[in-house]
């Protein structure tokens, strides 16, 4: 769980982050949910665009994301969300508050 401070320190890193993967009309299907936990795994945070034609908004693939892959949903903004997912082996992103 993270804590309001946290948050916002992801979401200031998220500010300044493209898009790394797209949800379309496919949806979500097992590949994609496995390459962003791939991802998730050696960056921590990632943003997702959920494009007009998809079958989700961007809050419900953020939450069924979350739950699929251990996740924490950061933020949701239009068709933008943004997932963290702390590596506790090696941490790539150190916070300034606990």
């Amino acid at each position: 769980m993270i804590t309001t401070k946290q948050r916002a320190e992801l979401k200031s890193i998220a500010m300044k982050m493209k898009p790394s993967f797209q949800i379309g009309k496919g949806g979500l299907n097992d590949a994609q949910i496995a390459q962003i936990d791939d991802y998730l795994r050696v960056h921590e945070i990632i943003k997702v665009k959920v494009l007009d034609n998809s079958l989700y908004t961007a809050r419900e693939a953020a939450e069924e994301l979350a739950e699929k892959i251990n996740a924490e949903v950061v933020q949701v903004i239009g068709s933008n969300l943004v997932l963290y997912k702390r590596n506790e082996e090696d941490p790539v992103i150190k916070f300034k508050s606990k």
